[in-house]
This record gives structure tokens, C-alpha cells and sequence, in this order.
């Protein structure tokens, strides 16, 4: 198959003429896989937005103050900042919006995350489309957060992928919230003893949790969204460009 909002204020300039900063909240340091499949996101986004000044910031979310590396990091007062995180966990609702009131001027404005979105149902679908049968049983494997509207968002694009596939989809967590993906696959595993048990892996790139995804006892594992050496899948692409066009005025700082 081919792969292929909120609301929108303008501030200034409008956000196509706007800097462009793209964040990768990373748990740990970014390995050189995790990075380069996210830079061909950033050569995609580029790409489409020729006449922009796109740039990225990776930041070890589990190590560093998320505030302080944003507004250490963005030197235009009026820069469209669009995390690269697939629900708005804490890091986002709190640090990033923390880091944008820093900045000098009161120009930047802060994007929606990715998901729930049906372009990110494209990939996930394309991913899951050779380990596709009869036998199959599908879980999604989240990264997992505190923050209760960042899981409910979760589940929420489960329901997507089901009604997509037209088929059950299981939640698994890789931290913070339950259940916890091996427990998710064992469930599974219980209902349905003579299915394959694959793992759609809902995550932007490889890194510390999709290593933890390979390891949680699935009998196959699709790939993240983004993958090193291959172009960034058009819905991608064109979902962080309409990202960078809008912004969401609900954020909440929370302590």
C-alpha cells in the first residue's frame, strides 16, 4: 500500500516563513541508528519545505532538563517548535512547554505531537502487511508515560489500527504504564495459543526501547516508523509539516 490538527494562530510571520525546530526526545542518549533515521526525516521535511530553515535538536529526556535544552537550544524568538513524539506525555505538556516560556520574545509556539493520527496508521500498516494472516495476533507496543492522556492516546490509536485492519489490537507499555508490553504478548499468547504473536513497534526510530521491544518475547517485530538508510515515509513527512502550520492553545503546565 502506499504510505504516503489542531488550531492554527498565527504569530508574526506566517509558519511557513517561520524557523522550523524539530525535537527527538530521546530515553538515553541517541545512538547513531536512532539519529540518522531521524535526520531522514528532517531531509524529508526539508525537502517539501525547500525555501525553510529547518533544523533538530535531540534531547536525552531521561538525563536532561527537557526546558533548559530546548531554550539553550532555540535562538529564534519566533521558531514553530514540533516535538517528534508520537503522544504528549510529561517531557512535552511540561518540559517543552517550560522551555518555550523561557525563550526571549513570546513569538515560538509549540506544535502538536504526531499521534493519534491516521498518517501514522499508514506506516503501521505497511509495516504489518508481510506478517499479515489469519493465524496473526497483533499488539502494539507504546513506549508508555505517567501522564493518563498520553496512554489513553495510545489506546486510542490501537482502536485506529484495528478498524484499519479489521482486527484486534493489544496494548503493551514498554515503561510506565500498564500493561507491560511481555505481559501484554503473554496475554495474548493465552487467549490465542496457536497465533503468531507480532508487535507492531509504535515508535519514531530504533533506540533503547524498540531494543526493548525485540527483547519482550514477540515471534516477529515490524519496524519503527523510521528506519536508517530508507527515505521517510511520505505520511510522515507530511504530517510534521501540518504540524508545523498549527499549534495546540491547550497545554498545561503541571508540577
Amino acid at each position: 500500500m502506499a504510505i504516503g490538527s489542531a488550531g492554527y494562530q498565527r504569530v508574526g510571520a506566517s509558519a511557513a516563513e517561520r524557523p522550523l525546530r524539530l525535537v527527538a526526545l530521546t530515553h538515553g542518549a541517541p545512538s547513531a541508528e536512532n539519529r540518522e533515521a531521524v535526520m531522514r526525516l528532517v531531509d524529508g521535511v526539508s525537502s517539501a519545505r525547500p525555501s525553510g530553515d529547518i533544523s533538530i535538536t535531540f534531547v536525552d529526556a531521561a538525563h536532561t532538563d527537557v526546558a533548559t535544552a530546548l531554550a539553550e537550544s532555540v535562538r529564534d524568538p519566533e521558531a514553530v517548535i514540533v516535538p517528534l513524539v508520537l503522544s504528549a506525555g510529561f517531557h512535552v505538556r511540561t518540559g517543552l512547554t517550560r522551555g518555550i516560556d523561557r525563550l526571549s520574545g513570546a513569538g515560538a509556539t509549540l506544535a502538536d505531537p504526531l499521534g493519534p493520527d491516521e498518517r501514522l496508521i499508514d506506516v503501521l500498516e505497511a509495516r504489518l502487511e508481510p506478517h499479515l494472516d489469519d493465524n496473526v495476533s497483533i499488539v502494539l507496543a507504546a513506549a508508555g508515560s505517567n501522564d493518563p492522556r498520553a496512554v489513553r492516546e495510545c489506546f486510542e490509536t490501537a482502536r485506529m489500527l484495528a478498524a484499519r485492519l479489521g482486527r484486534q489490537v493489544t496494548v503493551g507499555f514498554i515503561a510506565a504504564a500498564i500493561p507491560r508490553l511481555p505481559d501484554a504478548i503473554e496475554m495474548v499468547r493465552a487467549v490465542h495459543p496457536r497465533s503468531t504473536v507480532v508487535v507492531s513497534a509504535y515508535l519514531l526510530a530504533p533506540g533503547t526501547f524498540y531494543d526493548a521491544v525485540q527483547q519482550a518475547g514477540a515471534d516477529r517485530v515490524t519496524a519503527p516508523l523510521l528506519l536508517p538508510g530508507q527515505s521517510a515515509p511520505a505520511p510522515l513527512v507530511d504530517l510534521v509539516l501540518e504540524r508545523s502550520e498549527s499549534r495546540d492553545d491547550d497545554w498545561e503546565l503541571e508540577d
